[in-house]
């Protein structure tokens, strides 16, 4: 069924196009709001990634649904890296200003997703871009050195420091990582 869909659009068919873009876009705002700070932002990235994918779908080789969900998650990531580049947002230092703990984060509220994703959020936009590329997108150090401009050396003590600053965050308000020994 994908496979038919992706042909229509290759054929220019909008319809298609819009059932694509429909099939995929929940998922793919999502991603793109783990990189931005803001809505607007992340809506911004969503249907620039989704013009870069249309302009670019004659090169892709469709193998199976997998495939093109993964191509369109790439397509998405490298949005969201080149709107931060263009809008200066990419820094790599963490200023005091851009750490706010959310107010809904207490020891009487469980640990879950929404919450930890609400963090995440927080970090400084450097920390958070390294952050998602390692440990929620699943790429290399090198990968995302060669993406970013820097060095591996400093993908590491990005990813370091915003593991060090949701630790830190989640002790605050009251939860501690114990290791048992059985």
């Amino acid at each position: 069924m994908k496979k038919a869909l992706l042909e229509s659009c290759r054929q220019g068919n909008m319809f298609a196009q819009r059932q694509l873009v429909e099939l995929y876009s929940n998922r793919l705002y999502r991603l793109c709001l783990r990189y931005m700070r803001n809505e607007f932002d992340a809506e911004e990235v969503l249907m620039n990634g989704f013009l870069r994918f249309f302009e670019t779908l004659h090169s892709f080789e469709y193998r199976d649904d997998n495939g093109l969900e993964a191509w369109l998650k790439r397509i998405m990531v490298n949005a969201a890296l080149m709107y931060l580049r263009k809008t200066k947002n990419l820094s790599l230092l963490m200023h005091e200003e851009d750490v706010i703990i959310p107010e809904n984060a207490t020891v009487e509220s469980q640990l879950n997703s929404e919450m930890i994703y609400s963090l995440i959020l927080q970090l400084p936009t450097g920390y958070r871009t390294v952050f998602n590329l390692y440990v929620i997108e699943g790429y290399s150090h090198a990968e995302i050195a060669e993406q970013l401009g820097i060095s591996e050396n400093t993908s590491k003590s990005q990813l370091s420091r915003a593991r060090a600053l949701l630790q830190s965050w989640l002790i605050k308000q009251g939860y501690e990582h114990t290791t048992r020994r059985y």
